[in-house]
């Protein structure tokens, strides 16, 4: 069938046969469909929208469009484990999750990607590391394995090259939100990468790309639906993103704070702890789902145990440096720091309210952190610190924040959208429940 005659199926809503879809995914691999065929297609996928059985069918054939992993063939007796976020403002979660719960029994190959939009990237915050490097033979990449538990890299060309180029149309032609093609791009990549078991975090808030639960948890239910119907066991948690997670943003900062959560430090300051606990429950997560723990307090508690004895630091220590970072990354992690350090003075007492996460994020890319067109080098040194959160007391001059920049001219930018972005009222918001619900798990 041409590619015409499926993209008008799609279009008037008639379901896909398996192989149609198929053609569709042997089309954007191997250049027989044009961009504005596939630019098309992926239109009348957001307007007409793919059942669950569909979204599976083009998650599978995106997965075997490229290279598929095997990790049995390697020798690894642990599960293949690995996390996916959403994304969100000050997400520094896989910096610390991956060594735990490598540390916890489990192999963990997590590809990761680049900043999007007001969200920071993890690759990004590794570089930050001098030396890391995030593109790696497959050879390497077995041998870091072997010796750490875990790696965290970019994707390869080779893996669900399908995706690779729907993604690039989809980005210019507005169809960036269809909820089948967002789904099928993250699992495709997650089971290309050969894995036993995935946990989902789900962001939802200001600061994330679903600024409501509601509207977080059809993407949630989504990811678990058609990810179980493509083989691969899923649970996902929708968690709050409407503040900093932790105290910062900004790559070379964040790295700074998940070794300082990592070395068992912060776990009195509030804020840091919501970030130890939002990691150790999707650690526990993890290992349920990979048959490591019988329950999920027996996961608590073992992820607990192994962060807090030192095991998940020395595998992040081993992880960088077979990755080519420095040799002792606890003795010399070698993170850049901005020549301009300025703090955000609160106008007036009272508490800290509901900020506005998003700005926060774009006030970090407008400081060179981030890209605001593709292709652009980042700043690791610049970024946010010592960010106050909801509900905490702060009396007129005090810090809300602390700006690092590259310049005199970019800190005064950055202190007057985060000053107004930190709003300060009189009495504190409420809380919000860190996760907000649960896809996936009996």
């Amino acid at each position: 069938m041409s590619a015409a005659e499926i993209i008008r199926r799609q279009r008037c809503g008639q379901p896909l046969t398996l192989p149609e879809i198929q053609a569709f995914v042997r089309g954007l691999v191997d250049g027989s469909w044009s961009d504005a065929q596939v630019g098309a297609m992926a239109m009348a996928i957001l307007w007409r929208g793919l059942d669950t059985a569909g979204t599976v069918a083009l998650t599978e054939a995106m997965t075997r469009s490229g290279a598929v992993l095997d990790w049995s063939r390697e020798g690894f007796s642990g599960p293949v484990l690995d996390k996916h976020s959403t994304g969100g403002v000050g997400d520094k979660v896989s910096l610390v999750l991956a060594p735990l719960l490598a540390a916890c029994g489990a192999v963990v190959p997590m590809i990761s990607g680049r900043g999007l939009g007001h969200t920071g990237g993890t690759l990004d915050k590794l570089e930050a590391l001098p030396g890391y490097t995030v593109d790696l033979p497959r050879e390497r990449l077995a041998s870091v394995l072997h010796d750490a538990g875990c790696v965290i890299v970019g994707a390869s060309a080779a893996v669900a090259p399908a995706d690779r180029r729907l993604y690039a149309i989809r980005d210019v032609t507005a169809t960036v939100e269809s909820l089948p093609l967002i789904v099928a791009s993250i699992l495709s990549k997650k089971c290309a990468a050969g894995l036993q078991a995935l946990v989902m975090d789900v962001k939802c808030g200001n600061g994330a790309f679903c600024p409501t639960t509601a509207e977080a948890l059809p993407l949630a239910q989504a990811l678990v639906d058609v990810a179980s119907g493509a083989g691969l066991p899923t649970v996902a948690l929708v968690t709050d993103m409407a503040a900093v997670l932790g105290r910062s943003a900004g790559n070379a900062l964040e790295v700074a704070e998940a070794m300082t959560l990592l070395r068992g430090d912060g776990a009195a300051d509030p804020a840091m702890a919501r970030l130890r606990t939002l990691c150790l429950r999707l650690a526990a997560e993890a290992l349920w789902l990979g048959r490591l723990v019988p329950d999920l307090d027996a996961g608590l508690d073992l992820a607990t145990r192994r962060l807090d004895d030192g095991h998940a630091a020395e595998r992040f220590a081993r992880m960088v440096a077979g990755l080519g970072g420095p040799p002792d990354v606890w003795r010399d992690a070698g993170l850049p720091r901005a020549p301009v350090v300025v703090p955000v003075p609160a106008a007036r007492d009272g508490w800290v309210g509901t900020p506005d996460a998003r700005a926060l994020g774009l006030a970090v890319v407008a400081l060179g952190g981030g890209r605001e067109r593709p292709g652009v080098a980042v700043d690791a040194r610049v970024g946010l610190a010592a960010v106050r959160a909801p509900g905490e007391s702060v009396r007129a001059g005090e810090p809300l924040a602390w700006v690092h920049a590259a310049d005199e001219g970019a800190a005064r930018l950055a202190v007057a959208t985060v000053a107004s972005a930190l709003p300060v009222q009189d009495i504190a918001p409420p809380a919000a429940a860190l996760v907000q619900a649960v896809v996936g798990r009996p």
